[in-house]
């Protein structure tokens, strides 16, 4: 995605547009050379043998989730405000993915749509991801400046350079963090729209409702049986009856 705009800084157009998790050209003969890391200084995607040259800038690490790339949540809002972007959590990490995803069918008619691209999503999210975003400020005249952070420091994380592949095993952030992994409140500026700060709904959420609302279903859990002490003692209490012989004859 690029944006011909004075207002989008380069390090932010870049990482919109780069290609990334293809082979790199200056290591095109070593293994594992797959540009997995977005250098913002330089403004280009690097592979793991490029860290050495760029070990005093602000890096940050690009995964792969269902063939999309997308950034954790903890290092995106140090970037710019991700308020209502629709956020994944998955590895234990939650994520957000960085642009739109072609659509394979036409939206459906209920529920909330991206106000940008017209995908799917849950009822407390407005934006797929950070370009959709992006391209909504923009195009409503709002000031990008409002939505972006400065981050003079980004570091890889601590336990060093994974491959960036996901699992499929994701769930929607659930509803009661009112938090980014980094601590801070996830509220909406003055200006973007005006609609309440809503979070995104766990699907497992979702389920416990449909169940709780299935007829017959009762809100309180009660075991199919009795404790244990009450089955040992009910045990104990029964008396093996006279056996009965047949007569002899």
């Amino acid at each position: 995605m690029v944006f011909d705009t004075s207002e989008v800084p380069g390090w932010l157009s870049a990482l919109l547009s780069e290609k990334f998790f293809n082979a790199c050209i200056v290591h095109e003969d070593a293994k594992k050379n797959e540009k997995n890391v977005f250098c913002m200084d330089c403004c280009e995607g690097i592979c793991p043998h490029c860290l050495a040259n760029h070990r005093s800038h602000r890096l940050l690490q690009i995964r792969r989730y269902v063939y999309h790339d997308v950034i954790r949540l903890v290092d995106a809002d140090k970037l710019m405000d991700c308020a209502q972007v629709q956020c994944y959590t998955t590895n234990s990490a939650k994520v957000v993915f960085l642009n739109q995803r072609p659509q394979t069918r036409p939206p459906r008619a209920s529920g909330s749509l991206c106000i940008t691209c017209d995908r799917n999503l849950q009822e407390s999210s407005l934006f797929c991801s950070l370009s959709c975003k992006l391209q909504h400020v923009l195009r409503t005249g709002c000031k990008l400046s409002k939505y972006l952070r400065k981050c003079e420091f980004l570091a890889l994380p601590e336990q060093g350079l994974d491959d960036g592949q996901m699992t499929p095993d994701s769930v929607l952030e659930p509803a009661g963090s009112m938090r980014t992994e980094s601590g801070s409140s996830s509220g909406v500026p003055a200006g973007l729209i005006e609609c309440p700060n809503l979070i995104c709904t766990a699907t497992t959420e979702v389920v416990k409702k449909k169940r709780s609302n299935l007829p017959g279903c009762s809100t309180g859990f009660r075991p199919a049986c009795g404790p244990v002490s009450e089955i040992s003692e009910c045990m104990m209490n029964r008396r093996k009856g006279t056996p009965h012989r047949s007569p002899l004859h």
